[in-house]
């Protein structure tokens, strides 16, 4: 049987990356590239990271292989009716058709945008935490906090594809502005940027997630309530979501998601408070299994399992 690989995108506020995946959900050797994004880059910029990325993937499939699709992950909000994305940390790109430009660099095969949180929870329902699991949120807590829903074993998209947006529920006990016009949003709270802003404003004099995860492990005291403050948020969050949906699940992956493993102990801390629901109580929130593929596995799954995408 000819091999089946799928073109996967992931662009999120710091970087693209694009590799080939195969519909076991194996990342090819070689195929993987990544060139920087961030708020300081201009539109051109921007075009020329995603074309390096994508067509030096495209360039890896072995001759005797079928490129079966490309799928796009992306930081919302988006809308999947036109192709349009407008990514909260990248203010230069607003309704921008990142669909078309991608299509138009692989036109020789289908390809489909959906929010980069539900490629993480189709991710994980494949070969990740959540297989064998049909009431599952998949999440990102890394420049920003997203998410993504399967219930039922349907993946949730909404009409616009911005269901699941979870970094954008308002936690309470929390003020902290976002940029999206709300209060108290978990994004402005527990993404890594964020957690690292808290901090400096008490003392701490770190700047980066790795240097409050080295003061955390050093035992620094603001780093620890920054870290428990953050966990408390994710918690309380998920918490929010397990009463709306019922969820079994919550895989959390992200790069500010390894700050420390006390971040998942005090997320489960806040949601061990609703005690007067058990159901929202037993979901377990685990670590993601697919380290630093999982957005790109996520992406491949628009098009490997693109039935339990609507």
């Amino acid at each position: 049987m000819q091999p089946s690989y799928a073109l996967a995108v992931d662009f999120g506020g710091t970087k693209v990356e694009a590799a080939l995946v195969d519909d076991s959900g194996l990342v090819l050797n070689n195929s993987r590239h990544r060139a920087p994004t961030g708020p300081a880059a201009s539109s051109h910029e921007l075009t020329l990271s995603v074309g390096q990325v994508v067509s030096r993937a495209r360039s890896a499939l072995p001759a005797d292989s079928l490129l079966a699709g490309i799928g796009i992950g992306c930081a919302g909000p988006i809308v999947v009716s036109d192709g349009t994305i407008s990514p909260l940390n990248l203010p230069v790109w607003r309704g921008f058709p990142l669909l078309d430009l991608v299509q138009g660099l692989v036109p020789d095969a289908p390809a489909r945008l959906r929010l980069d949180g539900l490629c993480i929870a189709l991710a994980e329902h494949w070969v990740g935490a959540g297989q064998g699991i049909d009431n599952l949120m998949g999440m990102i807590v890394s420049t920003g906090v997203g998410g993504g829903l399967i219930v039922g074993g349907t993946a949730v998209t909404g009409p616009s594809g911005n269901a699941g947006h979870i970094g954008h529920i308002e936690v309470g006990g929390f003020d902290d502005l976002c940029a999206c016009g709300g209060t108290g949003c978990l994004e402005a709270v527990a993404s890594g940027p964020k957690t690292v802003a808290w901090a400096r404003d008490q003392g701490f004099a770190g700047f980066t997630g790795e240097d409050l995860a080295a003061a955390y492990a050093a035992g620094n005291d603001i780093a620890q309530r920054a870290v428990r403050r953050s966990g408390r948020a994710l918690g309380q969050a998920i918490a929010s979501a397990t009463n709306l949906l019922d969820l079994d699940l919550v895989a959390v992956g992200g790069g500010f998601s390894h700050v420390t493993p006390d971040l998942f102990r005090f997320a489960r801390e806040a949601i061990a408070e609703r005690t007067a629901f058990a159901f929202a109580t037993r979901v377990r929130v685990v670590p993601s299994a697919l380290s630093g593929e999982g957005p790109l596995i996520g992406a491949a799954a628009l098009v490997h399992r693109a039935a339990l995408v609507a």
